[in-house]
């Protein structure tokens, strides 16, 4: 199997806050499909946005994760920044997919994308497995060898 790669960065982010996130992503993605409700999903989506493309230290969901780490007493591990901002890019680029299809009426596609973001977060909680860093090394990378 071919090595992955991740973008990289001098900045560090605690590992649980992004894993109890994606937790809360699950939960959320998982309530605005069983209510088909689009106003939970464009929440999701600005929470995608807000981490994948601003400054700010916490998204609505990552606040609600790093409270819930601290409240738990969970030892802080620092990990790359990088991969997890680009794996919020794909997020935010899904969950505006799933946006876009429930408002034009197609539930069954906005239901299978739902089922690839709440797969890949479901990983990233449970596991610490980024996918992001899969499809950055088959999708991404190959376009800047080139």
């Amino acid at each position: 199997m071919k090595q992955l790669f991740c973008p990289i960065s001098t900045e560090r982010v605690n590992e649980h806050v992004p894993r109890v996130t994606a937790l809360y992503v699950v939960l959320t993605v998982a309530l605005g499909m069983v209510f088909s409700s689009l106003a939970v999903i464009a929440f999701v989506a600005a929470d995608f946005f807000i981490r994948a493309f601003t400054k700010l230290r916490f998204s609505p969901l990552s606040c609600a994760a790093y409270w819930t780490v601290e409240l738990l007493k969970i030892q802080a591990k620092p990990i790359d920044k990088a991969p997890k901002v680009f794996a919020a890019r794909m997020g935010f680029v899904m969950s505006l997919m799933i946006a876009v299809l429930m408002g034009l009426n197609f539930p069954v596609a906005a239901l299978f994308v739902a089922g690839i973001l709440l797969f890949f977060a479901s990983l990233e909680f449970a596991f610490a497995f980024c996918a992001g860093c899969t499809i950055y090394t088959y999708l991404v990378l190959p376009l800047y060898k080139n």
